[in-house]
């Protein structure tokens, strides 16, 4: 459905209407605009129903207040009598709440000429569904239907990307991302080794999330044209695919585990771009995102890798072959997909390939060799500290550099952050003398501000 003019005003903040109203009337007091220019301006923003507006949201509080009330009184009375109603009328009212609430909120929601009205539907929505995951799990404790927590997360997850996708509404589709992410903590710690025969449906989706989460939330991401939803999506396939290669901890391949677990997720976020499935213009664009959360995994991957109590500890416990056999298909499967999907990435992006895409694909491949090599040929563990604290170094001056270079705040203040975080935390693993720490404190502090400042009026001056 299309908006008018008037309605894309009618959009604009209050706050931003009042003011211009009134800015407006002291420029036609002052001569500054004719009575003209003023009833323009005036029918472009819609002064004349600033009012009324005013008397709607009123209104609205009004009847929010009292629906809670009203809303409240009923439960309490429910709640009263809750263990002598029949299992019918129970079911009744409860099906009975979650279609009311979804159809109110569904109703509000298409009409696009009040903004408030809109905005109590997306409300209404959002509660429906919330109140979509109280009913099952109050329905599945009315018929005895004993499960465990993360299968409830997501059957809950799962309904409320179905209304996501349908409503096109991006706060239901970060709840689905959140809630089906919960199920696999859940599920993930949970889970124990089974057969291929005993395996449920949501066993699969616990195995096979890494895949599943990417075709599930990405497409929903440029639906609901959603940065968040895209940003959530990918931490969920990244997370999901770190967590099931530790899981799947065997002997013999522990060196190729580390090396997947280091190269793959940052390989496939760098090289990812729109242009990947022939997305059109309209369309919200998320290669730079993609980029920045590359970006992230690299800094975090360095940073926790540069302790040297990581190099020095024990090698963690294995399971035998006959364990984790169950996990080994599920998860070579993902690593297949997604393996084979960023090859295909980087082949489409050695095409077009730059000094920095250079030098990000340097890093990614000597922070994965480095465990490979300590894993399989021989231990370096002096040596690991350094190799990564180098290349936590050498990605935040190439943060600055890139900062300064296109004048992004974020880029610079993010090298900035790298830097203190890396001296600070070096200062507090080794012993040092308190005045050296203090002295190197004070330089950091200082030269944090002066940085600052000297950005500041560069980016000013260009």
């Amino acid at each position: 459905m299309r908006l008018s003019v008037v309605d894309n005003y009618q959009m604009l903040s209050d706050q931003f209407r009042r003011q211009l109203s009134q800015e407006a009337k002291q420029w036609r007091r002052e001569g500054l605009i004719n009575d003209s220019i003023y009833e323009k301006l005036a029918e472009r923003y819609q002064f004349y129903e600033l009012d009324r507006f005013i008397r709607n949201r009123f209104i609205l509080i009004l009847l929010g207040l009292g629906s809670v009330l009203l809303g409240l009184g009923i439960i309490t009375l429910v709640q009263a009598n809750w263990q002598g109603l029949p299992r019918v009328l129970k079911v009744m009212l409860l099906l009975s709440l979650l279609i009311a609430i979804n159809r109110a909120g569904f109703y509000l929601w298409q009409r696009q000429t009040n903004l408030w009205q809109r905005r109590l539907g997306k409300a209404l929505l959002f509660l429906g569904a919330l109140v979509l995951g109280a009913n099952m799990a109050v329905l599945s404790q009315m018929f005895y239907q004993s499960g465990q927590l993360y299968q409830l997360y997501l059957v809950w997850g799962l309904g409320v990307l179905a209304m996501a996708y349908s409503l096109r509404f991006t706060w239901l589709g970060i709840l689905s991302v959140l809630l089906i992410g919960l199920g696999y903590v859940y599920g993930h710690r949970q889970q124990t080794v089974v057969t291929i025969a005993e395996l449920s449906w949501l066993q699969l989706i616990l195995q096979h999330m890494p895949v599943l989460a990417g075709l599930a939330f990405v497409p929903l991401a440029y639906w609901c044209h959603s940065r968040w939803i895209f940003r959530l999506g990918a931490i969920a396939v990244v997370y999901s695919l770190e967590a099931n290669l530790i899981k799947l901890n065997l002997l013999a391949s522990q060196a190729w585990i580390a090396i997947i677990a280091c190269a793959l997720p940052p390989a496939l976020l760098w090289a990812y771009r729109d242009s990947m499935w022939k997305i059109t213009p309209h369309f919200q664009s998320f290669g730079n995102t993609a980029r920045t959360l590359a970006i992230t995994f690299l800094g975090l991957q360095f940073y926790l890798l540069s302790f040297y109590w990581w190099w020095n500890s024990s090698p963690p416990t294995v399971v035998s072959i006959e364990e984790a056999q169950p996990l080994l298909l599920p998860t070579l499967s993902n690593v297949l997909v997604l393996g084979g999907l960023t090859i295909w990435a980087w082949l489409r992006l050695v095409q077009q390939i730059d000094l920095t895409t250079t030098f990000v694909a340097s890093i990614i491949a000597i922070g994965a060799l480095v465990p490979y090599w300590h894993l399989s040929i021989s231990n370096l563990p002096i040596a690991a500290v350094v190799i990564y604290n180098l290349l936590l170094f050498v990605l935040a001056i190439g943060l600055l550099r890139e900062g300064l270079e296109q004048g992004e705040r974020r880029l610079f203040w993010g090298g900035i952050a790298l830097l203190i975080m890396q001296i600070f935390t070096r200062m507090i693993e080794y012993e040092t003398d308190l005045l050296f720490k203090s002295l190197v404190f004070f330089l950091c502090g200082f030269s944090v501000v002066a940085a600052g400042f000297w950005f500041e009026r560069n980016l000013r001056s260009s």
